[in-house]
This record gives structure tokens, sequence and C-alpha cells, in this order.
């Protein structure tokens, strides 16, 4: 906590505040949703994506445009063809869109990279503790060989895996709290 307050006070107390509040927010209200709708809200999206622009436009007037609309695309070309081949929800590209909106495109990246690293480590344990890891590693390698084989793109999920809807907002809200933290 006292990091936060040096931060807070180093870049000028209420807009670091509102710098990290609002992805903290905006990552906070998705996660709820996600754990107890199993879905992110479209308007929730918006709202937060007007909520961003409208931050920005205080921030740094029209000069913050382009790193709105860079954060906003940057998520939909890294993670398009995850959403292609159905490894990762629509909510979940819409979040880092909004994300985006509000941290900026160089932020968002890193926000990317962690939360794929966060889940990646909660998905290994999660493997790890019920002993499923060969049996998905061998379901993995046979998604891509139908894939090649027929070009069909089939939702990758397994029915009857343990923990099988893996809510990634908790790794997105997690890797977002480090961003308010300043670890990144």
């Amino acid at each position: 906590m006292r990091f936060i307050a040096v931060q807070y006070e180093k870049k000028g107390g209420e807009a670091m505040l509102l710098n990290v509040g609002l992805p903290l927010t905006i990552a906070g209200t998705a996660v709820l949703m996600d754990l107890r709708m199993e879905r992110v809200e479209n308007g929730w999206i918006l709202l937060s994506m007007a909520a961003a622009f409208f931050w920005r436009m205080l921030q740094e007037g029209l000069g913050g445009i382009p790193g709105f609309i860079l954060g906003m695309l940057l998520p939909l070309a890294a993670l398009g063809g995850l959403f292609y081949f159905r490894m990762l929800g629509p909510g979940d590209i819409k979040l880092f869109c909004a994300l985006g909106c509000a941290m900026g495109p160089s932020a968002i990246w890193k926000c990317i990279i962690c939360s794929f690293m966060l889940g990646a480590a909660i998905s290994f344990a999660i493997l790890i503790f019920y002993s499923s890891f060969l049996t998905r590693i061998r379901y993995l390698i046979r998604y891509f060989h139908i894939f090649f084989r027929t070009g069909e793109v089939t939702p990758y999920y397994m029915k009857g895996m343990t923990l099988e809807n893996f809510h990634f907002t908790v790794p997105v809200f997690m890797s977002v709290m480090l961003y308010a933290g300043g670890v990144y």
C-alpha cells in the first residue's frame, strides 16, 4: 500500500488514482460478472470504454485519441486467432479492448502478456492438482490434428473435464492489480 501511496504522490494525486482506479474497476467488475453470470455484459464494456474515452480527453485532450484507439485495437489484432479457434471467449477480448482504452497500447500489451502468464500458471496448477495434464496435452494435439486434416473449427473444450470453464477474467484482474501496483 505504501508503494501505491508513493506513486500517487509522484504522479499527481487524483490523476494517478484514476489511472489505476479505472482499470481496476473495469477488470474487477468484469471478473465479478464472469464468476456470477459466466459472461461480461456488453453494457459494462461500453460504459468502461466511454469512461476511458472521457478520462483520456480530460488528461490528454485530442492527443489521447490515438492511444485510445490503439489500446482498443491491439487486443483485437493480438487475440483474434485465439477467438477464431474458440480458445478465448469474446468477453475476454472485449474486456482487454476496454482495458486498452483506459491503459493505452503499451500497458495493455504488457497486461495481455502478464494475464496469459498468470493464466498459464493457474491452469498448470489445476492440471497438476486434478492429474489431467497428459490427457489435456493429448486433447490439444488431437484438436490441431483434426483442424489441419479437416479445416473445421470447433470449440476448444473437453466435456466432462474438471474445471473446464476457466474464468480468464481472473488472471486479467490479477494482471491489472500488478499494473496498479506499479509492477509494469
